[in-house]
Order: C-alpha cells, then structure tokens, then sequence
C-alpha cells in the first residue's frame, strides 16, 4: 500500500534518541524513498545525523503544521510505544496530517481507522489509513508451497529479539543490488513492512495460521524469481526467549534454504520483562544445531538447511572488542563472523553465497 516513492513525514514524538522509536529509526536508515520531514517536539531544529548518527538530512520540525511546508504524502507513526497504543502528544499531528489530505501508515496495535477522531475525518478519493498490524484476510494453513520456489530464501533466526535480524537482512539486499543481483526482502514486523511496503505483521496471526501467512508472503515476494534470486525473510523474535513463538511459523512458512544467525556481541542472556527469571542463552553451537533440526522438518524436499553464517551486532563495542568477539566467535562455531554494520554486508553476502558464485 505505501508506494517507495511517496514522500513521508515520520512522527517520531519523543522517539529519535531512544528505541521507543525504532520504526522510525528503521526507517531513516534503510527506506530508499524520500522522507521530507521528521517530526519530534523535544528535538525541533536538531540536526538529525548528530542526534541519531544516521547519514540522513531530514529536517526535524515541531509539528504537523511545520511538516506540511515539506509536501509530504504519507504520515508514518514511527513510534513501537509499549502497549501499541496512540501516543496522547502524537494524536493532535495524527488528527491534523488526515485533515491536511495526507494518509496514514501506523504499525501501532491499536487501529487508527477505528479511532474516533481519526474516523470522523472524511478521506478524501486516493486518501487511506493502513493500519498494518492486521491479521490478513483470506489466510490458510501452510503447506509447505515454498518448498516448490526455484529461489533462494535465507531465513534470519535470532539469539534473542531485537538483535538485528531485519537491519541484517536489509543490509544484505542492499550490497546483493549494488552487485547487480536480484535480491527481494520479506518484512515481518511493523518497520520492516513500512520500509519495503509489503509483508506480514507476523505477531497479529493467529498461530493455527501463522505459517500459512508467512508463506502467503513469501510467495507474493518471490512471484517470478528465478533460481539466481535471493529472497530475505526478516526473522522474529528467538527459540532461546521463553515469550517467543515466532521462529517456528517462520521456519514452516518460508521454507528456508539457508539460515542466518543473528547475534548481539556480549549478550548472555535474553531481555525478557522486569521482573522475570534470567534465561541464559545457551551456547551458539547449541542454537545453531537446534535452528537446522527444526528447519529439516517438516519440508518436502528433503532440503537441510544450514547457517551460513553469523551477523554479529557489535554496537555496544569499541572496535578492538568488537573484533576479539568475532573471533571468539569464529574459533567456537566453525562459521564466518561478520558485523554487516560496521563491516560492510559485501563480506557477510560473500559468505552466504554458495562457493560457486553466483545465488
């Protein structure tokens, strides 16, 4: 629904110097289309590639008055506020940017098309709301369908959410365009769907039906690839979190045949909510064998995927640390180690490419 080359205005209320506003922060760094304007009240008037390092310039501006100077098309919550609701200081912008003409992108849990204010405005023709944390309609059970792609589908698995999966999936395509080869991403979260425009809100599906949409997706993605093709599936969530569930559907839907693993360096346990018991990681050999086992079944071709390799997260590392961890690492699993970030995803695509060249 949203078009990649529609100018956007990201609402971003308290959200560029904290991860309550990764979507948006996702957004600045990988969607290829314009953004025209952000807009934060606490940071009106900053630079945004000194307040968020992001090789960006966007003007940041007050509010939604401000932003409509920029022409923008399309206003985009960048907001992931705990609980998913409407922020109260975004709701005057949200009111305004519909009464100005402009639609409206939201990955929040509640439905803006459903909002009282929100409804009340008369779209205008070619005017919408996409509320994408939808259940899509019309879904079935998986049935293994993927299996039949003549494509690649390299599927990212985690140690924990919120390691990285989707920025080292768009990193990837990225360095596989810039190599002249036909690389197509599948977004499964709120910012990947906003920043490629299509894919699954993996987490507003009913489990019986979870693989059924992710393989939905996949398919749509993958309609007329050919055998060179690389299609990149944005993982989940993680099989070491005890309040995950995600990998699996994935895994069914997709039917990968490659797998990689995405790691947050120094990470020994995963992040779950204040209060609850500490869950360690287990040993990355000991996931790795796990994320194959449960990749071979279920499957018709008798394919057995592998994990070609590691995208390490080292933002939280000086360089010299950074690269100690990767060899560590490398010296423990037997695989490459790469931070598709700080080193550059040509390495990591290398090493996922099959020896031969070529996908």
């Amino acid at each position: 629904m949203l078009s990649a080359d529609a100018p956007l205005v990201l609402l971003q209320h308290g959200g560029l110097d904290n991860l309550s506003g990764k979507t948006g922060l996702a957004m600045l760094r990988y969607r290829r289309g314009p953004i025209v304007a952000v807009i934060d009240p606490d940071h009106a008037g900053a630079d945004l590639r000194t307040l968020t390092g992001i090789e960006r310039s966007v003007p940041v501006v007050a509010d939604m008055e401000a932003a409509l100077a920029y022409k923008p098309a399309v206003a985009v919550v960048g907001l992931a506020p705990s609980g998913g609701r409407l922020p109260a200081a975004m709701r005057a912008d949200v009111v305004a940017g519909l009464r100005a003409g402009l639609s409206l992108a939201s990955g929040l849990h509640s439905r803006l098309a459903a909002d009282p204010d929100c409804s009340a405005i008369p779209l205008a023709p070619g005017q919408w709301i996409w509320d994408l944390r939808h259940e899509p309609p019309d879904l079935e059970v998986a049935a293994a369908r993927c299996a039949q792609l003549p494509c690649r589908r390299l599927l990212a698995v985690g140690s924990d959410m919120a390691v990285g999966k989707m920025s080292a999936c768009l990193e990837l395509q990225a360095a596989a365009l810039r190599r002249g080869l036909d690389a197509r991403f599948v977004g499964t979260g709120q910012a990947g769907i906003l920043i490629s425009g299509q894919g699954v809100a993996l987490d507003a599906v009913r489990v019986d039906y979870a693989a059924g949409a992710v393989e939905a997706a996949v398919l749509a993605a993958a309609e007329g690839a050919q055998p060179d093709a690389l299609v990149l599936v944005e993982g989940q969530g993680s099989l070491a979190h005890p309040g995950s569930t995600a990998t699996l559907p994935l895994l069914r839907g997709s039917q990968p045949t490659d797998l990689l693993l995405v790691h947050r360096a120094g990470q020994s346990h995963v992040r779950t909510r204040p209060g609850a018991a500490a869950v360690a990681i287990p040993p990355l050999t000991e996931l790795i064998a796990a994320c194959e086992a449960l990749a071979a079944l279920g499957r018709p071709d008798g394919v057995r995927p592998r994990v070609r390799a590691i995208a390490l997260n080292t933002a939280l590392l000086d360089g010299q640390a950074a690269a100690a961890e990767a060899e560590r690492l490398k010296a423990a699993t037997a695989l490459p180690v790469i931070d598709p970030v700080r080193q550059g995803a040509e390495l990591l695509l290398e090493a996922v490419l099959p020896p031969a060249g070529g996908l």
